[in-house]
């Protein structure tokens, strides 16, 4: 089963099988102060797996996520996504694996105002792909999925913080990533709206075989997952209820 590791566990003996899409192994971070966030951090995700993690403010959650999908350094250890080593790549290398196989879920959202929420939803697939017209109609099936329907013509300026939010979750699952990355993809949602994306996001997760990890305060959020783990100084703690 994937874990996560406490500092000071031993860590357990890797078991034959297919490789994780997601394998962090001995990851450490510290911010100016110096103050650590984290130290000796593994997790291993499989693919059609979610994996929540929460624990409290100022931990580090949202700078984990930000250096599993290469847009932080750690300070040490490995991050493999789908078999690649980030630690490897260079910035333009990093970029294209970010385009390619990692969805995120920005809690600012950054949907570009002079787009379209079209054009804002197929960025992920006019990057890798020449096809427009098939890029347009997955985004538009995207905005379906989320309550945005006949919405792609529309501005960022004329929606809601909850709207934003659903074109941004929209994008970030429009190419069928194998990992992908929430920070708080409910927080400014309504219940009703909260559960429908929700079930959006798993089903992208276990339908597309990709490997989903979602930062959260919400307990409502967290019940979703496979598993919850809590985020502490020393590490991941999977959470047993």
């Amino acid at each position: 089963m994937p874990e996560g590791r406490c500092n000071g566990e031993q860590k357990p003996e890797r078991r034959p099988g297919p490789p994780p899409l997601l394998d962090v192994r001995d990851l450490s971070k510290s911010v100016p102060g110096p103050r650590r966030l984290f130290r000796h951090l593994d997790l291993t995700i499989n693919a059609g797996e979610l994996v929540a993690i929460v624990g409290e403010s100022g931990v580090g959650k949202s700078t984990l996520l930000n250096i599993l999908a290469g847009l932080d350094d750690a300070d040490g250890g490995s991050v493999v996504i789908d078999g690649v080593e980030l630690g490897s790549l260079d910035e333009t290398a990093r970029t294209r694996v970010r385009r390619e196989r990692i969805g995120f879920v920005f809690q600012a959202f950054h949907i570009l105002p002079y787009l379209t929420l079209r054009q804002n939803v197929a960025l992920p697939l006019a990057l890798v792909s020449p096809d427009a017209a098939a890029a347009d109609r997955r985004a538009d099936a995207m905005l379906d999925a989320v309550g945005l329907e006949g919405r792609g013509d529309g501005y960022a300026r004329d929606l809601s913080g909850g709207e934003l939010q659903r074109v941004a979750i929209a994008r970030a699952l429009v190419h069928r990533p194998a990992l992908i990355l929430a920070d708080e993809p409910t927080g400014n949602l309504d219940p009703a709206t909260a559960a429908r994306v929700l079930a959006l996001f798993a089903e992208a997760v276990r339908g597309n075989g990709s490997a989903g990890v979602m930062v959260t305060h919400s307990e409502t959020s967290a019940a979703i997952a496979d598993r919850v783990l809590t985020l502490g100084a020393d590490g991941l703690v999977e959470r047993r209820d």
